[in-house]
Formats: structure tokens, C-alpha cells, sequence
């Protein structure tokens, strides 16, 4: 039997060795986008958790942690039954927003995706953000590297949208925040493409989370296909507000 190791480096990087499962795929054996948002998150989350700050911990201390933007580099996607190893570390915080970065390797240490993302701190009670300066729950590190993946910045919405459906917000979309989990909306993103998209080789994806969904609440879907940079844009509305904007490049 094989046994996968979590363990932090002495630089305070957290590893997360794991197996993909066919589950965790698409019909290619490609991991899905939705399950690269899940597995981060929840990579983020362990190591806050092995660090004493578990959600419970958090939530008592009336802080909650939500994803608030995210970028990958996809140099080789990850396929059913590899052994990976999922790394990630904190580096300097912004003067709003947590920043994190990830890694994930094959089990014989080759880059396959490199990632950054930025975090709120809210105070669960009252929804107001925290500046990092503030969060002392930890020691602030001053770690900063170079990366890879493109900037996880705001995405820019181009005015040539065209609708392309619309879902809605289930019981099993749902997380202990009381909305959708994050990585859900991975999912939502592309499976609103058409086939010919869907099948694109993607290099590099990105995700700003703009509104909170709810269930019961509908997501109704935009999108805009640029060929000539070979990107395209997939944006998620509820009546006016902007719940999520997300962007795919593709070779």
C-alpha cells in the first residue's frame, strides 16, 4: 500500500503528496479545473489547519479566509492516477489581500502547474475586511519569489459578450461559509463552452470571485472568444452583480 506524506519545509512550504483519481478527470484523464481549484484550496486550508488555524479556530476568532483571485500555468496538465505533490507557501502580504503561491509536481520532481492567488480576510460577523497588517493570529512572513503564471490581477471584460446559459446554485454547491465554494465555479466556467473550446490545449487560467452565490440563486453565464490572442472570457452574473470572471489561454 502507498502512503502520501503532508510535511512542511524548513522555509515553512507545505507539501501535499496525493494520487489523482479517475473521478477527479475529464473524458481525457485531464484534471479538471474545478478539482485544481479544490485540491489548492483545500492544500491552503491543511496548512493553516497543521498550523493551528483550523476554520473552527478562525471562525472563533471571527475571521473567515475567501479566495479572491487566483492564476495557473499549466505546463504539463495532471492526469488520472499520477502521484503529485501539491506545495504551497504564504509570501508577503499586500496591503489588503493575503498572497499565496503553489506548485504542484510529478512524483519525479517536474513542474506540471505553478500558481499565485490573493486572499480577503473578512470578519465573519460583520463581513468587513481585515487588513493583513491586523490578522497577528500568525507571523507575517516576508517571503516574495519569482513566478511563472501570469499576474492573478483583475480580469478585464471585454464589451462583445454573448450568452452562453445560465445555472443554478445548488445544496451541493455549497460550503460551511454558507456559499459556493470557490472551486465550483471552475466547473461552471467551462462546462458553459462550447465543445470545440472545451477541447482547447489550455497554458494558463485565471479566476477573479467578485459576489457571493447563494443557494437558490441563479448564475446566468457570458462569455467572449478572442482567436487571434487565443483567449477566452467566461463571466458569471446574478441580475446585475458580477459573481465571478474567469480566463482561459490556450496554445
Amino acid at each position: 500500500m502507498i502512503t502520501f506524506r503532508q510535511w512542511h519545509d524548513a522555509d515553512m512550504t507545505f507539501n501535499d503528496e496525493m494520487k489523482l483519481h479517475f473521478c477527479q478527470c475529464d473524458l481525457h484523464s485531464n484534471l479538471n479545473f474545478s478539482e485544481l481549484l479544490r485540491l489548492t484550496t483545500d492544500t491552503a486550508v491543511e496548512d493553516y489547519h497543521q498550523r493551528g488555524l483550523s476554520f473552527k479556530f478562525l471562525a472563533e476568532n471571527h475571521i473567515a479566509i475567501l479566495l479572491s483571485r487566483i492564476s495557473f500555468r499549466f505546463h504539463r496538465i495532471p492526469k488520472a492516477n499520477d502521484i503529485i505533490t501539491i506545495s504551497t507557501w504564504e509570501e508577503k502580504p499586500e496591503p489588503l489581500q493575503l498572497i499565496r503561491s503553489y506548485e504542484i509536481k510529478s512524483s519525479n520532481g517536474i513542474s506540471l502547474v505553478s500558481g499565485i492567488g490573493s486572499w480577503l480576510i473578512v470578519d465573519y460577523d460583520s463581513h468587513r475586511i481585515v487588513r493583513p497588517k491586523y490578522f497577528t493570529l500568525r507571523p507575517e512572513t516576508e517571503r516574495k519569489e519569482h513566478h511563472d503564471c501570469l499576474d492573478a490581477g483583475k480580469i478585464v471584460i471585454p464589451e462583445n459578450l454573448i450568452e452562453l446559459g445560465e445555472r443554478p446554485i445548488c445544496y451541493s454547491d455549497i460550503d460551511a461559509n454558507g456559499h459556493m465554494n470557490n472551486s465550483r465555479y471552475g466547473a461552471f466556467a467551462i462546462d458553459c463552452l462550447p465543445e470545440s473550446y472545451q477541447q482547447k490545449d489550455f497554458t494558463d487560467f485565471r479566476m477573479n470571485y467578485s459576489k457571493e452565490a447563494k443557494e437558490g440563486e441563479k448564475v446566468h453565464l457570458f462569455g467572449a472568444f478572442d482567436d487571434a490572442a487565443k483567449k477566452i472570457i467566461v463571466m458569471g452574473k446574478q441580475s446585475e452583480d458580477t459573481c465571478f470572471e474567469s480566463e482561459f489561454y490556450y496554445k
